[in-house]
């Protein structure tokens, strides 16, 4: 089976939501079951059928949790020496050749982007166009709208 790469805030995000679907969200489904059961008739019990829907939800993103865990391969680039180079999980700042202008970006995985925070995929475009590259090369990203040529300023492993 194929591991894929996670930063460690990435890990710790995914056990912390791991842990509160067991520990709070499983009780309160169960208890909202019991509920809707003192009701009656469960057929037409809409409370029951809710809470039995949002047990399945919860069941299946636990699995999705663990699954993902259980393949992931947790990369603490802070532990890796500074070469200069974009690897998984360093924070590149770039300079628009075009317009001058800096953009700061950090190469996580997957399920851990988010471009509002500047946290990119490491299967997107930017990343594929940076990973292997130095401090001080020239990098051309191919996005919707054209070419876009960045300046590699700066690689940290933060």
């Amino acid at each position: 089976m194929n591991k894929f790469p996670m930063t460690v805030t990435g890990e710790a995000t995914l056990r912390g939501e791991l842990d509160r679907l067991k520990r709070v969200e499983r009780p309160r489904i169960v208890q909202a079951i019991a509920e809707a059961r003192e009701h009656g008739d469960l057929k037409e019990n809409a409370e029951y059928h809710a809470a039995r829907e949002q047990q399945s939800f919860t069941e299946g993103r636990v699995m999705e949790i663990e699954g993902k865990l259980g393949n992931a391969q947790v990369i603490d680039v802070t532990a890796i020496p500074r070469t200069g180079k974009v690897i998984f999980g360093t924070t590149i700042d770039l300079i628009n050749i075009e317009t001058d202008d800096t953009v700061t970006y950090r190469i996580v995985g997957e399920d851990e982007a988010d471009v509002k925070s500047n946290l990119i995929s490491v299967g997107s475009p930017i990343a594929r166009a940076l990973i292997g590259k130095e401090e001080g090369d020239v990098v051309v990203v191919k996005a919707p709208g054209g070419d876009i040529e960045y300046e590699i300023d700066q690689v940290q492993h933060l």
